[in-house]
């Protein structure tokens, strides 16, 4: 009874951080809205069992419908990522349109203590969108980098480090992931 009533709770919770819920959502997951602006929309039909989380108030993070996060994956958004329709995304992914912090060692140098404050310097970090296109499938325990493109229906095999655009219907794998083969349409 009370496990009931606490994944209730989460799910209200999560329910008050997104703007835009779509029918049907499946929300086990958690939804982190760390500043108030950020946008966060989720289409029809889809399934977050993973971890995402908005970091700025001008984050925008979205979701088309039927499309999953796995369980324990993490989308960390600094800026834009947008997740298109029929996309799955397995288990311990992680998506960053980030670095998180400055390459800089003297401007990261105090970075906990700002964690700790809730001021963090965002204009320090490099940040850039993600879009996962229509039909992607993105393998457990890959890890998608900032100002990636991932083409309509690609393939990331599991276990790869994408840092650089993928394009449709195409399989990539490794670290840094390599196109493999072409699937067509």
């Amino acid at each position: 009874m009370l496990k009931k009533l606490m994944k209730f709770l989460k799910r209200q919770k999560n329910k008050k951080a997104i703007d835009v819920l779509g029918e049907g959502v499946d929300l086990s997951g958690t939804i982190e809205k760390r500043t108030p602006g950020a946008k966060i929309e989720i289409g029809d039909n889809c399934r977050i069992n993973g971890y995402v989380v908005t970091e700025t108030s001008s984050s925008k993070f979205k979701m088309g419908k039927n499309s999953l996060i796995g369980p324990d994956s993490i989308v960390d958004c600094v800026s834009s990522i947008n997740i298109e329709d029929d996309v799955l995304i397995s288990y311990q992914v992680i998506i960053a349109d980030s670095d998180n912090h400055s390459l800089s060692y003297q401007k990261r140098k105090d970075d906990i203590q700002r964690w700790k404050t809730g001021t963090h310097n965002w204009a320090d970090v490099i940040s850039s969108p993600i879009v996962v296109k229509k039909g992607a499938w993105i393998g457990a325990r890959s890890i998608i980098l900032k100002g990636v493109t991932i083409g309509e229906g690609a393939v990331i095999g599991m276990g790869s480090v994408v840092t650089s655009n993928v394009e449709p219907y195409t399989v990539v794998a490794g670290n840094p992931a390599r196109k493999i083969k072409d699937l067509g349409p």
